[in-house]
């Protein structure tokens, strides 16, 4: 199976024990393949890049930038996966122009990769506000109006992203957050997009009280990807697991060994990648090794 990691090390990306302006002429100066040289060094060959690095990094997906990527890409023999933007984004929201502006962020993100031609670009196709009203205790004879209307706008969205970047739907995979899983999945079937499966926001019961692998079985015709972490099982407790997800695998109630068995009958091959640090995801590699060692080649 195939393995990788996500590029968001918030501990890696600013370093600790620097003054203020050594951070700001760090952020200036990011040197985004070096960075990700450092974690292909440590044996990860699939990379998830993050769209929302240039809040921080205006210059990690300037033109020379994406050709050093490229580069290294070509050197490394790496594969790259794209998580588009999410903070302070919001595809489904009904105020208009701030919609507008989530595609447009979204849209410049795509069109600056495009030439790394990842795997897969990932998408949360609601956002926070969305999320916000999920939870919110709403009328029950207003609650699917409601959410029907942010998945209205999320497949609006989707489909102005796809005609100004002129992606493939299937280039995209929609993940599972915090929103109902069937009107997610719906906003996949209705766009033609492929799917993100989150193993901890469904152990987590972000995406509603359904079981992890009944989930992942109705998702298999369109995976394109797994975000790989453990959370406690929210059946347990009754209780969404915020802050409880993102573990190590072990940590949790995820069964892997029923995981990597689902993905391997079904013949599965696309990027399974660690939403951990570089600790975690080593030691996640760890566990699934001594419980399926045939499915770990090279991380």
């Amino acid at each position: 199976m195939r393995f990788g990691i996500m590029e968001m090390q918030l501990d890696a990306l600013v370093p600790s024990g620097i003054t203020a302006a050594q951070a700001q002429e760090h952020l200036l100066g990011f040197d985004h393949a070096g960075f990700i040289r450092s974690l292909a060094d440590k044996g990860f060959k699939i990379i998830e890049l993050n769209g929302d690095l240039p809040i921080f990094f205006p210059n990690v997906y300037l033109p020379t930038a994406v050709e050093a990527l490229a580069a290294l890409k070509t050197e490394q023999d790496l594969a790259y996966t794209v998580h588009l933007p999410l903070w302070s984004i919001e595809p489904s929201t009904p105020q208009n122009p701030v919609r507008e502006g989530s595609v447009e962020a979204i849209t410049r993100i795509i069109q600056a990769t495009q030439s790394l031609q990842p795997e897969t670009y990932v998408l949360h196709a609601t956002g926070a506000l969305a999320a916000e009203f999920y939870r919110m205790h709403l009328p029950e004879s207003a609650r699917p109006l409601i959410l029907r209307l942010f998945q209205a706008n999320a497949i609006a969205s989707l489909k102005t992203i796809l005609s100004r970047t002129g992606i493939s739907p299937r280039k995209i995979a929609i993940e599972s957050i915090e929103f109902p899983l069937e009107l997610t999945w719906e906003i996949a079937e209705q766009v033609d997009c492929s799917f993100c499966v989150d193993t901890g926001h469904l152990l987590a019961g972000f995406s509603g009280d359904i079981d992890p692998f009944e989930a992942l079985e109705q998702c298999l015709p369109r995976l394109a990807e797994i975000h790989l972490h453990d959370s406690p099982w929210y059946r347990k407790t009754r209780q969404i697991g915020y802050g409880k997800d993102h573990q190590p695998l072990g940590q949790g109630d995820l069964d892997v060994a029923r995981l990597l068995d689902q993905l391997d009958q079904n013949h599965f091959s696309g990027p399974l990648i660690f939403e951990l640090s570089i600790d975690q995801a080593l030691s996640s590699l760890e566990t699934i090794r001594s419980i399926r060692p045939e499915a770990v080649d090279n991380p």
